[in-house]
């Protein structure tokens, strides 16, 4: 089982002054009005003292992966007082990606990113707090908080809602994805109503985020890996006595990062950028850490693009066989000692940078000296470098015709790493999913849904219900898909996304017509179609972009700020 934090806290803490900023609202005699307001709450003398920890809560009631947050952070203003800190909650947002997805709903699952942040930015900084604990679940909440926290820069740190455990039917081991891929297995008549039924039914056993190495444990991987989160953090699982205690712990550590002064932006660097994606491809992990790094490292200030990842990747090995494409979950790491004896592994091998300062106050190496790394197998959650699932990462950056400022795909080397077929192009998820459903795509065929990016949806959905299908109608080998849009962490298969320029902004592959020959190389980095630059020329003459119906309030401003996918989709670029 994994080690406890209660190693780290040997780290000594020095009395001083911490209310940095709450003295304004709490003991300035010019400003009477604020502390009226917070004796009204019930506030006690001691706690008008304290320095002031805003708790941000991403909790609600209606999916599995934040139901219990607003449970932790009750856990962690209740310890706050054992530090004399005074812990006060607040609550933000999440949209729910299973809940969303392959509705018009999931256009607002990546916009929630900024949301959560604006209202993280907005609140502490609104309210003179002097640090922030972001309690979060699913996956747009974490990058989200930690976009906000480097907005405020004030000492911060993120606790990970924890990994939902399998579920299980007739013996088979279940996770989200496995009801998407029976939806698929129903279009081809390959189960049974009732066997259909017994898998959503058992799919989610209860609290926690989705169990393989998609977006939620892709993310509380990195993030832990950038030094933003405690030790096991994103392995612990939600409803383990060690999720419990970490929740306790996380004070002490406030404590340590208020009476250092340590930021955000003093423990996010470039080289804990790179422990991050190391750590992330190095896993298997999704292809939103690519839009969700790019975007924590903009607003970090650290210079840090899409080449940087194709550097990483072309020398990280891929060792977790983790679902999606692999066989375990986040679980199964948990057993085995959590991430922090992978990075243990992976710091003796020489692939992360130890000196990195992290939450803790110590660096990363400090963090994981009195830990036994991860032995690895070939039959392992963790295979060896030397015999690694991948010899290079799965996160391909790809350039060429069809996408001249870049594209992301996943391969794990089980797609094959070359495909050359006739597009089939839709002009929204819909109808890519009708054809799908109606038996119009064929083996052979490049898919290609567009109209679906940052500003063309607008919001960028996940396409995971179209390629669940494709799953789950056994055409997973035979047939490629592209995209402006975006892939949740639970997709597999011979996939493409975040083709930029996007087709609403008048990219190429706005201007691909049925039957045109797309190649997807990955050997050679390459997303090309077979259209001469005249004949694309000729097309553009009548090219317009898709008219966008009712577009209001979040998604109309999204459209009018959203950067490209090759930038983040940061908002606040101009």
């Amino acid at each position: 089982m994994p080690q406890t934090n209660e190693a780290l806290f040997l780290y000594p803490i020095k009395p001083m002054t911490l209310k940095k900023y709450s003295w304004e609202i709490s003991d300035n005699p010019e400003h009477p009005a604020g502390k009226a307001m917070l004796y009204a709450t019930g506030m006690s003398d001691k706690k008008m003292k304290q320095p002031f920890v805003g708790i941000a809560s991403c909790g609600y009631e209606s999916n599995p992966c934040n139901m219990h947050l607003n449970d932790f952070a009750g856990l962690i203003k209740d310890s706050s007082q054992d530090y004399d800190l005074t812990g006060l909650v607040f609550n933000t947002i999440g949209i729910s990606d299973g809940t969303s997805m392959g509705t018009l709903g999931m256009r607002y699952s990546l916009v929630s990113r900024e949301i959560i942040a604006d209202s993280i930015e907005s609140f502490i900084l609104g309210h003179s707090f002097d640090s922030c604990v972001a309690v979060a679940g699913c996956d747009k909440n974490m990058p989200g908080a930690i976009i906000g926290m480097l907005r405020i820069n004030r000492p911060s740190i993120m606790v990970y809602g924890g990994t939902i455990a399998s579920g299980n039917y007739k013996g088979e081991k279940l996770n989200i994805v496995s009801a998407f891929e029976a939806f698929g297995k129903k279009i081809q008549g390959t189960i049974s109503e009732e066997d259909y039924d017994g898998v959503i039914r058992n799919a989610c056993p209860g609290a926690g985020a989705c169990g393989g190495m998609y977006t939620a444990n892709t993310m509380s991987s990195a993030i832990e890996a950038l030094g933003m989160s405690l030790p096991y953090s994103a392995s612990n699982p939600a409803n383990s006595p060690e999720k419990i205690q970490e929740c306790k712990d996380v004070n002490h550590y406030m404590k340590i990062l208020l009476e250092k002064d340590i930021k955000p932006k003093d423990i996010i660097s470039r080289k804990s950028i790179e422990n991050a994606v190391r750590v992330a491809i190095s896993l298997g992990g999704s292809t939103n850490a690519v839009l969700h790094l790019l975007a924590i490292a903009r607003t970090a200030g650290v210079d840090f693009t899409l080449e940087d990842f194709k550097e990483l990747n072309a020398k990280t090995p891929m060792i977790g066989d983790f679902k999606p494409s692999g066989k375990f979950l986040m679980e199964d790491l948990h057993e085995q000692g959590g991430l922090p004896a992978f990075m243990k592994y992976f710091l003796e091998k020489g692939f992360l940078h130890g000196d990195c300062l992290t939450v803790t106050g110590k660096t990363l190496a400090e963090n994981l000296e009195g830990i036994d790394p991860i032995v690895p197998s070939r039959v392992n959650v963790i295979h060896p470098v030397e015999t690694p699932i991948k010899e290079t990462g799965h996160l391909c950056i790809l350039s060429g015709n069809l996408a001249p400022e870049g594209a992301v795909a996943k391969i794990t080397g089980k797609e094959g790493r070359l495909f050359t077929g006739p597009a089939k192009v839709f002009d929204s998820e819909k109808e890519a999913n009708d054809a799908i459903r109606d038996h119009v795509v064929k083996a052979g065929d490049v898919v290609v849904i567009r109209n679906v990016g940052p500003k063309g949806a607008p919001g960028m959905p996940e396409m995971l219900k179209p390629t669940s299908m494709i799953i789950g109608a056994g055409l997973g080998a035979d047939v490629a898909l592209i995209t402006d849009g975006r892939f949740s962490g639970g997709t597999h298969g011979f996939v493409v996304g975040h083709v930029t320029p996007e087709a609403w902004t008048g990219g190429p592959i706005g201007l691909l017509k049925d039957g045109d020959m797309v190649t997807i190389d990955t050997d050679h980095q390459l997303l090309s179609v077979d259209v001469s630059e005249a004949e694309f020329a000729e097309r553009k003459k009548s090219w317009s972009p898709k008219v966008i119906e009712g577009l209001q309030g979040t998604l109309k401003k999204y459209n009018k700020l959203v950067a490209t996918a090759s930038e983040g989709c940061v908002t606040d670029k101009f």
